[in-house]
């Protein structure tokens, strides 16, 4: 079978075995905002027609693909909810070259009540169920991170936080950006952000000290910018853990990415073990195997 993991920007396809087993993969920045006039079945053609032409007819399709921006709107199901019940509910896609697939998204609601949505993520938390026992947390850091929690091979809730885009939007679109020039993202500067994100006061208060940090001296401009990072993953981490202190958290995607996660799990209280974005081949696979096909 096809897996692929089709988002706003990127595209990743992978060839796989019954077992999920990766045989070959596609990676290309044909996410769905790159798609010149909707035409996502000449793109999904182009990118995978020598693996259908070798016979391969099942294509599972997960991501932002099946919003209401992409190919097909796919409905959210409610959690909890478990991998049979995401693969009962896949939606068909016309495609004259093989049968194709998208996988829904999820919705749930946070403590207070307010509604949550997650659209591909879930197929990486199923990609690493294994992993976690059944049972667990995981974060899938990014644009807007994900918090999931998994009871008994049930994804039962989670919660979602604008760390990467509000970083870029601050970065590139406010005032603070005017005082960071290029470095690294990791490091002492970085590793300061977490530990202020600790402190009293909350976040509106703790970003503006990327900026008074540089104008008293105590900040380099070319730390700048990880000082801000630490301070915005430090308080998404210290949101998410609370009350979780001494869990392990499995936490996906890339490898840069989830190190630094890593790193602010592990300064309030949690452990973290570290999974790559393959989880969502793992989980394409896992969905596909208990769907049912032509």
């Amino acid at each position: 079978m096809i897996g692929v993991d089709w988002g706003t920007t990127s595209f990743r396809a992978f060839r796989m075995t019954a077992d999920g087993a990766i045989r070959d993969r596609r990676t290309a920045l044909r996410g769905i905002l790159n798609v010149p006039d909707s035409r996502y079945a000449d793109t999904l053609r182009d990118e995978i027609g020598p693996w259908l032409a070798a016979g391969e007819n099942h294509v599972l399709l997960s991501g932002m693909i099946g919003s209401r921006q992409g190919w097909k709107e796919a409905p959210y199901l409610s959690c909890p909810i478990a991998v049979p019940d995401v693969a009962a509910a896949l939606v068909e896609i016309e495609f004259d070259w093989g049968q194709v697939k998208l996988v829904p998204g999820l919705s749930a609601t946070d403590a207070a009540g307010v509604a949550e949505v997650m659209r591909g993520e879930e197929t990486q938390v199923f990609g690493v169920l294994k992993a976690m026992g059944d049972s667990g947390v995981a974060c899938l850091p990014g644009t807007h991170s994900k918090w999931a929690r998994v009871e008994e091979g049930h994804i039962v809730g989670f919660t979602t936080h604008m760390t990467g885009e509000t970083f870029g939007a601050l970065r590139g679109h406010t005032i603070l950006g005017r005082m960071m020039r290029e470095g690294p993202l990791d490091g002492a500067p970085f590793d300061a952000g977490i530990r202020r994100a600790a402190d009293p006061g909350g976040l509106l208060h703790h970003i503006f000290g990327a900026r008074a940090e540089v104008l008293a001296g105590k900040l380099a401009e070319t730390d700048a910018a990880a000082y801000l990072s630490g301070i915005l993953i430090g308080n998404e981490v210290r949101a998410a853990m609370d009350g979780r202190q001494g869990e392990v958290v499995h936490v996906i995607g890339a490898l840069d990415l989830t190190a630094l996660y890593a790193r602010a799990i592990s300064a309030f209280g949690g452990f973290a073990e570290r999974h790559d974005g393959e989880a969502a081949a793992r989980g394409l696979a896992l969905i596909a195997g208990h769907a049912s096909w032509n």
